[in-house]
């Protein structure tokens, strides 16, 4: 089969399609026949040579799979072939605590997909079974490929960590990347006013589509005293940060009392300086938000269906042109998510 292979990481990285062999199926796995792929800044940061931790040698990269069941392997039960199904990010156990308690994307003894095992960047994949989401008819086959990241992702930050309610206020920083593109909408759907932070104000029209009720810019300014004079300087209740360090300490300074500082993202991977009393005369919650379970991509391809969520992929290109993926990522310019097709 076709697969994406980085040959040399770095600045100048160099990336190829070669011929490797197609996967077998294991006990309890599933072959996948990928449709689409997206690329997300976990790639761009393996391809750079940012992150090599825990990074297999010679890996597939491309966790956001959308596809068709191929085959299955000895005691498969809950797929067939011709399934169409989307990963979550891990290549999931299903028999750990953690699996059993709906938080597959936690397994204690799973491996990160196009990470620690190999991923979408192929025409197939071998996952778990407890890795795959059966998908309902009427969704896109390529733009499910967004369903577990970033659109589930963004799902479950909002609703389940943030515990965003109806009518609060919610900042987005990196609103016009792949993480907050999705959580503009997660959050409009659930009826907050959406406050999107973006370095691209080209990208306000789209994001006042996606449900952002004002764009700000993060530059020239600290973008927390336009969010304290657009609250009557209350702050806001929740902020979703898919940016990080580059974002920080203003991202605790638009915190309302009570509000809830959500870490989506790390871009920079840098540290930074923190005063706990910041936190203490806030009264506020700064929380850590990864992954995505299984429920929750359901959750995703429910609302999708019913027009709350969609996916936004800004462009499609074959597996040759990653490298045309990269560069972009590391320029900032996609709205949303790149999706590479490995029949193209």
């Amino acid at each position: 089969m076709r697969a994406l292979s980085v040959q040399k990481s770095g600045d100048s990285p160099v990336l190829e399609v070669i011929d490797v062999p197609t996967p077998e199926t294991g006990v309890g796995q599933a072959l996948v026949r990928v449709t689409a792929c997206g690329f997300c800044h976990h790639d761009r940061s393996v391809i750079a040579g940012v992150l090599r931790r825990g990074v297999a040698p010679g890996i597939i990269l491309g966790h956001e799979i959308s596809g068709v069941i191929e085959k299955t392997g000895l005691n498969v039960t809950g797929l067939t072939k011709g399934d169409r199904v989307v990963s979550i990010l891990t290549d999931a156990c299903g028999k750990c605590d953690r699996c059993t308690n709906g938080r597959e994307h936690r397994c204690r003894f799973g491996e990160g997909i196009g990470h620690g095992c190999n991923g979408g960047f192929a025409e197939f994949v071998a996952l778990s079974e407890h890795s795959l989401v059966k998908l309902p008819e009427g969704i896109d086959p390529i733009g499910a490929a967004l369903l577990s990241c970033p659109m589930g992702v963004a799902l479950q930050a909002v609703e389940t960590t943030a515990q965003v309610a109806f009518g609060e206020t919610v900042v987005v920083t990196g609103a016009g990347g792949g993480l907050g593109t999705h959580a503009v909408q997660a959050a409009a759907a659930l009826g907050a006013r959406v406050l999107a932070v973006s370095s691209s104000l080209e990208k306000e029209d789209s994001l006042r589509e996606l449900g952002a009720d004002e764009v700000l810019g993060d530059e020239g300014m600290d973008f927390s005293e336009m969010v304290m004079a657009m609250t009557e300087d209350e702050g806001a209740n929740v902020v979703i940060d898919t940016v990080g360090s580059a974002m920080f300490p203003s991202t605790l300074r638009s915190l309302a009392q009570y509000g809830r500082l959500v870490l989506l993202g790390e871009i920079l991977g840098k540290s930074v300086t923190l005063n706990p009393a910041e936190i203490i005369f806030r009264d506020a919650q700064v929380l850590g938000a990864t992954g995505v379970s299984r429920a929750t991509v359901e959750r995703a391809a429910k609302l999708t269906l019913e027009g709350k969520l969609r996916a936004v992929v800004d462009l499609e290109l074959p597996l040759g042109q990653a490298i045309d993926s990269y560069r972009m990522v590391s320029e900032r310019r996609p709205t949303g998510r790149i999706v590479l097709l490995p029949d193209a």
